[in-house]
């Protein structure tokens, strides 16, 4: 049965406005939100209040707390210290094989060729030249589903590299957003 005093809460990265996790939050866990400056939830499959970050150290210092229009929900701007989801990636809503090539990343499965790529940048980066190279030479005359296979592993292998640097999408779209005019 669902507590009724539960409000969704979406949590949004004060610097980027990026929307990072929705997580719930009862009375207790918006006090403890406000004395601490530091955000607290209530997790519905535990049953139990929780410091988001107390064990990996990615806290979420809140900046702005404030209720919608007719106090069922709940936003948060916050400065993380770190990624959001417990996935690894900046935000919940990441793209789906970004959250996979993160999965790879703390799992390590024995086998895997993405950790394979994670632990070897200079192979990944190679493998983005060819597959950029395969690419637009399917742009520049293959059908539309060959480009759509070249595309597919480009933007594969492009992660990975990006995971194998310590970076991140979120990074790309950072430098994407300063060449708006």
């Amino acid at each position: 049965m669902e507590r009724p005093d539960l409000k969704a809460a979406i949590v949004q990265d004060a610097g980027s406005g990026r929307v990072l996790m929705l997580a719930w939050m009862d009375g207790e866990a918006q006090r403890l939100t406000r004395e601490s400056g530091e955000a607290w939830f209530w997790s519905r499959s535990r049953g139990q209040l929780w410091h988001k970050g107390a064990r990996s150290g990615n806290t979420l210092a809140v900046e702005e707390f404030r209720d919608d229009c007719d106090g069922d929900a709940l936003l948060l701007r916050v400065r993380p210290a770190g990624p959001a989801c417990h996935t690894g990636t900046e935000s919940c809503f990441a793209p789906w094989l970004w959250r996979r090539i993160k999965e790879r990343e703390q799992e390590r499965p024995a086998g895997s060729y993405v950790v394979s790529l994670l632990d070897d940048p200079s192979l990944a980066a190679r493998k983005v030249g060819e597959e950029g190279l395969e690419a637009a030479l399917a742009g520049a005359g293959e059908s539309d589903e060959r480009l759509i296979e070249e595309l597919a592993d480009l933007w594969f292998h492009s992660y990975a590299l990006l995971a194998a640097r310590g970076l991140g999408p979120a990074d790309v779209e950072t430098a994407l957003r300063r060449r708006v005019r």
